[in-house]
This record gives structure tokens, sequence and C-alpha cells, in this order.
């Protein structure tokens, strides 16, 4: 029914196996006859998602982490034309000048990144069903399916959001005119990025561009109960 798009997979498939081979058995049939172009199959994703599921590593209660907070006390060194560098876990704002020094990617939380991490959990689910389930978190004894972990890192974005038993929104950062002022407390900031152990809101605050993608993590669940 595609014809444009089998005429390039068998182009693919003929003049470029080497990378044909990277894609997992595509060929193989999921749930309900459906097929799955990936990298990752079984195998390879229990053994990506166990590290990523780890709350001693990525996962955070607000989400996945951009680097493992195992980096935060064991961090990574290496050397370039003799000079030792050290990488290691930091949640928050940025402690080295690069990138103008208000971007970091070594530990918080960024929002276009978990919404393609739900994303693609949803469609490895939308393959496997309940034939495939990882322990979520990691160690926790607990056998859960990927469309489960995927409604969970949702919630756990979600919660950057909303109001804790206190009447906190945790991307506040505790803020006490911010969190109950009457003419602040209902009021969202779409920050830049969070926070990877607290969920505060980092860098500019009106960053709708990728942030705001919390609507659609949210809307789907109700568009389909509306249906």
């Amino acid at each position: 029914k595609l014809p444009n798009f089998l005429d390039r997979m068998q182009w693919i498939l003929k003049n470029k196996p080497h990378l044909a081979d990277l894609v997992s058995h595509w060929e193989v049939e999921g749930k309900d006859g459906k097929h799955m172009m990936s990298i990752l199959r079984k195998n390879r994703l229990k053994r990506v998602l166990n590290r990523m599921v780890d709350e001693n590593e990525f996962l955070s209660d607000y989400g996945i982490r951009s680097m493992s907070k195992v980096y935060e006390n064991e961090p990574f060194n290496f050397s370039i034309d003799g000079k030792k560098v050290t990488v290691k876990y930091t949640p928050a704002e940025s402690d080295s000048s690069m990138f103008g020094g208000n971007s970091n990617w070594r530990g918080p939380i960024w929002f276009p990144i978990n919404f393609l991490i739900v994303e693609s959990l949803q469609r490895f689910h939308y393959y496997y069903g309940d034939n495939l389930q990882i322990e979520y978190p990691t160690n926790s004894g607990e056998s859960r399916n990927l469309d489960f972990v995927a409604t969970d890192l949702s919630k756990r974005l979600c919660s950057i959001f909303r109001k804790d038993e206190n009447g906190n929104r945790p991307f506040n950062g505790g803020n006490n005119l911010l969190n109950h002022n009457e003419f602040f407390k209902n009021y969202i900031m779409f920050h830049e990025y969070f926070n990877g152990d607290t969920g505060e809101g980092i860098g500019a605050s009106h960053q709708t561009g990728w942030t705001a993608t919390i609507a659609k993590l949210i809307q789907p669940r109700m568009g389909s109960r509306s249906r």
C-alpha cells in the first residue's frame, strides 16, 4: 500500500545491506501481525531500559535525566592533549561556560528527549503488547508492560507542574511567592529544562517550543476517554 516506501526499502536492502542488518528482524510479525523497524529489539531494549529506569541512574521522580546520577560520585575522567578533563552529573545549571553557560545536558530533565522516550515506549508496546515486560523501576521486583512505563513517565513529567501535598509546584523551586501568592500561584512557566533531582525549572522560562509538549502527554489519554 506504500509503493514509494517499498521501493526505497528494497533499494536499501539491495545496496546497503550492512545498514539493513542493523534493523533488528523487521520481517518478524508482532502483535496482530504488526511489523517494526528499530535498531532495538527485545534483548537490546531490555538491557537499555534496565539502566534507564533505574532510580540510581537515569530515572528521576520527574522524568528521565540526561546523564546517569552514577557520575555524581564517580565522575568520568579523560585526557585531551595532556589536559585532564572531568565530566560529572550536574542536575541543574551548567558549571561550565560551554555553549554560553546557559545550557546543560549532564543531568537535568529535558522535555524533547523525554517526549521521544514516552512515544517510543508506546510504539514498542503497540508491537509487543504484554509479551514484553520489564522490571520497573529496576530492582523493584515489579514487572510492567511498556505502556505502563510510558504512562508512569508521563505522570512524573506532569508532576513537575502539579501541586504537591503542600501546594508547591516543583518547577517553582520552593519559591513561596510563586507557589502561594494569589496573583502568581496559577501561572505555569515552561522552563527550558528542569533540575534532575528536584524538578525546579532552569534556564528560559518561556520555552514553549518543546516544554509545552507536556500538553501532548496529557491529551491522548483524555482524548481516548472522550471518544
